[in-house]
């Protein structure tokens, strides 16, 4: 088994892979690998913005893990992924990771925890429609389909009614998640363990079958104890990955995009810091077109429209560095068509580190102001906090 390990959007690194994996792994985009110039059977790895653990099996061959580690520490990164999801009531102790450095190997501690502490008091129920063939009337006669099926015989029923089970779309997705995490590597032992026992009280639950679109579930008072676990279970089936490449390649993962991460966490936070002052925000807003015939679509992260519907404000966010020679100019290019579209006289670009806090350049002959703002992400979840408010200030300033 040949195992790698690449850090967020380091340096590309030199590994021993056979050819039928490299070449999957160049196919599947998870990593930007190509063949060594100068060594055979070397493969040039460097990871972008996908973070996570993947396993390659190569038929006849060995297999290949490959981890990749984010740049933030876990602990930052469940708050901004759990930030997006839950921002009035998510903390940053919500969730423990145990210690672990690895992504794979706290979300399985966390999952199971969670997981744990939602079935503590046993399985949730709820009802569930359900249909069946009964020689008494339960619920009410499925009329049609007694007719199609029974020829006008008064027995036995086609009857339909709402049962009182614990095979509900909660216990499922809680299903789902657990089955997931014990069919991925690097699990630690201690944990797939716990991961078995959490399977076990959920084994009267009906799985989901591969393919099968996880169910929807609504929170609420009654659920109120598996919010937690819901929502990373949700994650953990959001960043599955499993597929049959060619040549009878199989690829197992589990990955997050930090970029989607890093968007979320700042167009729902900013959104948030932006209530108080009324109006509302639209987040990928698709409504917007950069030419009066309505062909070009453009979709910014986050509009902020005023009580009338007026566009008062607009913020972009990318998971981008700074440079010394400053940030990418597309970005502006990108702000200002925005900026040009919704008759804004500011644009806000926000990065995820910068040189420094804020920029601003004044377009010539519009007099359009792009602001390009910098939010350090190794800042404690506050801090951090403290610092989307203050751009949320700003912007609502201007």
């Amino acid at each position: 088994m040949t195992e790698v390990h690449l850090v967020e959007h380091a340096p590309a690194k030199a590994v021993p892979l056979p050819d039928a994996a490299g070449r999957a792994l160049a196919a599947s985009k998870i990593v930007d690998a190509v063949p060594d110039p100068y060594e055979p059977g070397l493969w040039r790895l460097r990871a972008g913005s996908k973070v996570g653990a993947v396993a390659l099996d190569v038929p006849g061959g060995e297999t290949t893990r490959l981890r990749i580690t984010p740049k933030v520490p876990i602990e930052r990164l469940f708050f901004l992924l759990g930030y997006s999801l839950y921002p009035h009531g998510w903390r940053e102790r919500a969730v423990d990771v145990a210690g672990h450095d690895e992504l794979l190997p706290a979300f399985a501690h966390a999952v199971e925890r969670q997981t744990d502490r939602a079935l503590r008091q046993g399985l949730l129920q709820g009802y569930r429609p359900a249909e069946a063939t009964a020689f008494v009337v339960r619920g009410r006669i499925r009329e049609a389909e007694q007719i199609r099926r029974r020829f006008g015989s008064p027995m036995p029923v086609e009857v339909a009614y709402d049962e009182f089970t614990t095979d509900i779309a909660e216990n499922r997705i809680l299903r789902a998640a657990v089955e997931r995490l014990l069919r991925l590597p690097d699990v630690p032992r201690v944990v797939r363990t716990r991961l078995m026992h959490q399977r076990g009280r959920l084994a009267n639950v009906t799985p989901l079958v591969r393919g099968q679109a996880v169910p929807s579930w609504q929170p609420n008072r009654l659920n109120a104890r598996y919010h937690n676990a819901l929502q990373l279970a949700g994650l953990v089936l959001d960043g599955a990955s499993v597929e049959h490449l060619p040549g009878g390649l199989r690829m197992n993962g589990f990955l997050f995009d930090m970029n989607r991460v890093f968007e979320d966490f700042v167009c729902v936070a900013l959104r948030e810091a932006l209530t108080p002052y009324g109006g509302h925000g639209t987040l990928q807003d698709g409504n917007v077109y950069l030419d009066e015939g309505g062909a070009i679509r453009m979709r910014p992260d986050l509009v902020w429209y005023g009580e009338s519907g007026v566009p008062l404000a607009v913020a972009d966010a990318k998971y981008k560095a700074g440079r010394p020679q400053g940030y990418p100019d597309a970005d502006l290019y990108q702000m200002l068509a925005y900026c040009t579209s919704l008759g804004l006289n500011n644009g806000h670009l926000v990065y995820a580190k910068g040189n420094a806090p804020h920029a601003g350049h004044v377009m010539r002959r519009s007099g359009i102001v792009l602001h390009q703002h910098a939010l350090d992400l190794g800042q404690a979840p506050a801090v951090l906090l403290r610092a989307v408010s203050a751009l949320a200030e700003r912007m609502v300033r201007l």
